[in-house]
């Protein structure tokens, strides 16, 4: 079992013990991070759908990210990210949204240098991303960039169930 199967694994248990979904919106992963989902047996229960908008115009037409954002920022960029994530969560029903955007390389894109990779979240209580730095080459930018998407959303799911169950004492 890879390290992705492994931890995808494991986010499909743990949204499922939660009664939570999740969708994706990718562009440097390109498909790979809802792959990853939904290779793990009983993850019809959590995955609502994924996009890949690999495009900057599809990001804008297709998963609604505003022009603006794209044209002021980039279509490789934190906000960007962010943005994707939520729209993936509300475009697809979903209790959680995760997305990527990046530069696979060899060569940079917008200004970022290869192996930049941007990962957005979208949860019930806020939206966040990650900003990494992954070495090598395409393959392993993108699949580094799936591992730490993962990694990234299990870290939100678990923060956010924390939190729904503290009390006030």
């Amino acid at each position: 079992m890879t390290a992705s199967s492994a931890l995808a694994t494991q986010l499909v248990h743990v949204l499922t013990a939660a009664g939570q979904s999740v969708g994706t919106a990718e562009s440097l992963t390109g498909g790979r991070l809802c792959a990853a989902l939904v290779d793990v047996p009983g993850a019809s229960a959590v995955v609502r759908g994924g996009i890949v908008a690999y495009a900057a115009d599809v990001k804008v037409a297709v998963l609604g990210v505003p022009a603006d954002v794209v044209d002021r920022h980039g279509a490789v960029a934190a906000v960007t990210a962010r943005t994707m994530a939520e729209r993936a969560r509300t475009l697809l029903g979903a209790d959680w949204g995760v997305a990527t955007t990046g530069a696979a390389g060899p060569t940079g894109s917008e200004g970022q240098p290869p192996g930049r990779a941007h990962i957005g979240v979208a949860g019930p209580a806020r939206v966040v991303d990650r900003v990494l730095d992954i070495a090598g080459d395409r393959d392993a930018v993108r699949s580094g960039t799936v591992r730490a998407a993962l990694v990234f959303l299990l870290d939100e799911v678990a923060n956010h169930a924390t939190a729904g169950t503290s009390s006030d004492g």
